[in-house]
């Protein structure tokens, strides 16, 4: 089923939309670990740890979940398809594997957040550690997905070519 021009712009305008969030919402998230990494404040260590938790569970999952969902419903909706192009699967691949890592991930940060929220706990051996390497893959991915979407590299799966083949035959009279 083909969308609407105008439900199409739509769902394509909402989906840049969530997805340039959670990208931001990852940049914010990424600042913060900057905090704990440089600070030898443990009132910043401490606030920027218990920062982080709400930045994952109402942002970083949301958007990740969203941008999931309005990506599905762009490639179904659209001459695109899901299973056409390989760049769309690899969008979709690298998507689910984003948001299930961070889904893995939460319980991590939501222990640290409790931790830093206790203020007699000791937190020595959270300062000059929050760990880029986590979000900073995660912002690769994501950057990654973004080029996938404005180059769209040319390759059909076997189901697009053949797609294509039935579209090319002209019914013989």
């Amino acid at each position: 089923m083909m969308m609407s021009p105008n439900l199409r712009k739509f769902a394509l305008t909402l989906h840049i939309i969530v997805s340039v969030g959670w990208i931001g919402a990852v940049i914010a998230y990424l600042a913060l670990v900057a905090a704990t990494m440089t600070s030898n404040e443990e009132q910043m260590v401490r606030s920027a740890y218990l920062a982080m938790e709400p930045i994952t569970w109402f942002a970083l999952v949301p958007l990740a979940f969203a941008s999931l969902v309005t990506g599905l419903v762009m490639s179904l909706g659209t001459p695109w398809g899901l299973f056409r192009h390989y760049w769309v699967l690899a969008k979709l691949l690298l998507t689910v594997i984003a948001t299930l890592v961070l889904l893995s991930y939460t319980k991590t940060v939501s222990f640290i957040a409790n931790i830093a929220a206790n203020p007699s706990s000791d937190l020595s051996r959270l300062m000059g550690g929050g760990g880029l390497l986590h979000p900073g893959i995660g912002l690769l991915v994501l950057l990654v997905i973004v080029i996938l979407s404005v180059y769209k590299p040319q390759g059909l799966t076997r189901y697009g070519w053949h797609k294509q083949q039935e579209k090319r035959k002209v019914p013989q009279p």
